[in-house]
C-alpha cells in the first residue's frame, strides 16, 4: 500500500467500536489510536495527564485562562495542579496537533476525539460511525463493567450526550448522523468480525488500498 491514509471511527458506547477499531488495524497492519491519544498529547505539551483525562470528549467550558493555541513545552507532570484552568479548548488543541503529526507520518485507526474533523483536509480518509442496538450496547456494559442493566443504560444516556457535544462543538456537525460520514455501521447487525471485514472491505475500495 502506498501512500498514508487514516480510518476515522465515531461509536456509541457499547457498540464495540474501540474493538473494532483495533481488530481493523490489526487486519490492516496500521497502528491503532484510542486513550494513547491523552498520553502522547501529555507528553506532546509537558501537561500532567490528568488535565487530558478530565477533558476526553468534553465540549469546551469556556476559555477561562485565555490559553487557547498556546503550547506548554515547559510545563512538566506536578508544575501545574491538576484543577489548574486550563480550558478544555486549550486541551482540544494540543491533542488536535498530535492527531495531525501522527497522520502526517503514518497510517492510523482513529476512535473519537473529532479525527475526521481534524483531519477533513487529509487526501486519504475514511470516516465511519458504528452503532448498536440498544439491548445488544446494555448487554456489552454489563458484561464488560459487571454492572445491572439500569446501570448501563445510564452510562449509555451520559456517554451519548457527551460524545454529541464534544462532537458537535468542535466539529459542527452532527455526531452520528449518516452525512456526516462515508459509512454508518449497526455492529448489532453482523457482530464484530464481521463488521471488521465490511469496513475494512469498504475502506480498500474507497482508498483504493491495492
Amino acid at each position: 500500500m502506498s501512500g498514508n491514509y487514516v480510518i476515522n471511527i465515531g461509536r456509541q458506547l457499547g457498540s464495540g467500536g474501540k474493538e473494532i477499531g483495533e481488530k481493523l488495524a490489526a487486519r490492516l497492519g496500521i497502528d491503532f489510536y484510542d486513550k494513547e491519544l491523552i498520553n502522547l498529547a501529555s507528553e506532546e505539551s509537558g501537561l500532567c495527564k490528568e488535565f487530558f483525562e478530565k477533558a476526553d470528549e468534553k465540549a469546551s467550558q469556556g476559555i477561562i485562562g485565555g490559553l487557547f493555541g498556546m503550547r506548554f513545552p515547559f510545563i512538566s507532570e506536578g508544575a501545574m495542579p491538576c484543577n489548574n484552568c486550563l480550558s478544555n479548548d486549550a486541551l482540544f488543541k494540543v491533542q488536535s496537533d498530535v492527531i495531525r503529526h501522527l497522520a502526517a507520518e503514518k497510517s492510523c485507526v482513529f476512535v473519537g476525539r473529532c479525527a475526521d474533523y481534524i483531519l477533513r483536509e487529509h487526501p486519504r480518509c475514511a470516516n465511519v460511525f458504528i452503532s448498536a442496538s440498544k439491548e445488544d450496547r446494555i448487554a456489552r456494559l454489563c458484561a464488560m463493567h459487571h454492572i445491572d442493566a439500569e446501570a448501563a443504560e445510564e452510562m449509555i444516556e451520559k456517554a451519548d450526550k457527551r460524545r454529541s457535544e464534544y462532537y458537535n462543538y468542535y466539529s459542527y456537525k452532527t455526531w452520528g448522523a449518516a452525512a456526516t460520514y462515508h459509512l454508518c455501521v449497526d455492529s448489532s447487525s453482523l457482530g464484530v468480525e464481521e463488521t471488521v471485514r465490511f469496513i475494512e472491505e469498504f475502506v480498500v475500495k474507497k482508498l483504493q488500498l491495492i
